[in-house]
């Protein structure tokens, strides 16, 4: 019996099988042979055009021995665990405060998700302006009286990235609270009444009934938040193009300038490699959590 079913599983739904086989090409060659092609050249010394000239490790060691590089690490891991958190607990809030049935919670829901329907060019033009010591925040506020009132991240090396920050907030919040509200909606209105009858307060019910079972909405907010850190690149060329000096250089523009500015392909590649092992660190995680998880409770 269980011979004659697996036959039948196979050619279930045949002609949607034969009709996502392009896609399922164009994947492999695309992506996975894009992958690999990059993988291999990084072992290379290919300058403006790839040549496969091999010469081992050294464009890692050259790599991790610039301080460019070093510099756009530092500054992806603060601006990633800022992010992370900051991007959680604000949408996490705002999701929890349109909860509760307030009035004109369609508009506030439209207000909050608006920013990020622009794009990160334009988010990063706006608060390069708001941002502008001489006629933005900073200067309406000393024209208000507090004239020596200081504001100006994006040209103070010390704190730039967390200029760059405050622009990623402001467009990706919206989002994080949008899938938590969705979340939120979906628990049963039973266990509310439950929680109410016992006497638990509103802040415990979120904290020890409400957060666990929004796991799987977590997990998924989590991985397009990090997918979000890792390709960080429009905000801070829109913002600073990596100034003040190279105070705010990212990974991705790393790669970027390293392929089409200083022609070295090389460098480059093994830039792009480094940043696909950070994808594989947060994807690996979330894969075992999504699949593995529902197989042992299966």
């Amino acid at each position: 019996m269980a011979a004659e079913g697996r036959p039948n599983q196979l050619f279930r739904n045949l002609n949607s099988k034969i009709a996502s086989i392009p896609m399922i090409l164009t994947a492999l060659v695309v992506f996975a042979g894009g992958t690999i092609w990059t993988v291999i050249y990084s072992f290379t010394d290919s300058k403006l055009l790839p040549r496969l000239n091999f010469v081992g490790l050294d464009q890692y060691e050259r790599l991790w021995a610039s301080s460019r590089w070093i510099i756009s690490i530092q500054n992806i891991l603060i601006y990633g665990v800022c992010s992370l958190v900051l991007s959680l607990l604000i949408g996490f809030l705002l999701a929890a405060l349109l909860d509760q049935k307030i009035r004109f919670e369609n508009t506030f829901r439209t207000i909050f998700l608006y920013p990020f329907a622009l794009s990160f060019v334009v988010t990063g033009l706006v608060w390069q302006w708001v941002l502008n010591p001489e006629f933005g925040l900073q200067s309406v506020v000393r024209s208000l009286g507090w004239t020596s009132f200081t504001f100006d991240p994006l040209y103070n090396q010390e704190i730039v990235i967390f200029g760059i920050l405050i622009a990623g907030l402001w467009q990706g919040t919206g989002l994080v609270m949008c899938l938590m509200l969705a979340g939120m909606r979906g628990i049963d209105e039973e266990i509310w009444k439950a929680a109410k009858i016992d006497g638990i307060p509103t802040w415990k019910t979120y904290v020890l009934i409400i957060i666990p079972m929004m796991r799987p909405v977590f997990i998924t907010t989590l991985v397009l938040i990090a997918s979000g850190i890792v390709r960080l690149y429009d905000l801070v060329v829109a913002q600073t193009s990596g100034g003040p000096g190279i105070a705010s250089e990212v990974p991705a523009k790393y790669v970027y300038d390293s392929l089409f500015l200083r022609q070295n392909l090389g460098q480059g590649f093994a830039a792009s490699t480094m940043m696909l092992l950070t994808v594989l660190v947060v994807l690996i995680p979330w894969a075992y959590l999504e699949f593995g998880g529902r197989r042992k409770n299966a």
